[in-house]
């Protein structure tokens, strides 16, 4: 009995920590269409934003992915 309490303890573990190693969102850079300034973010900004380009890593939208 005990064995087997051991056992569900540490399989419900390993369950519970495997969304741990997601990895992150990628960013992309968007370009606003009313007056063309740049942003860079994981999701669209707000209504009125085109995606440019992407996926990035960084937050500055230097490095592809």
């Amino acid at each position: 009995m005990m064995k087997s309490t051991h056992l569900c303890v540490l399989a419900l573990s390993a369950f519970l920590a495997f969304p741990a190693y997601a990895g992150n969102a990628p960013w992309y850079r968007w370009e606003s269409r009313i007056d063309g300034r740049l942003v860079c973010a994981q999701t669209l900004p707000h209504e009125g934003w085109k995606r440019l380009a992407g996926p990035f890593v960084d937050a500055a939208c230097r490095r592809p992915r």
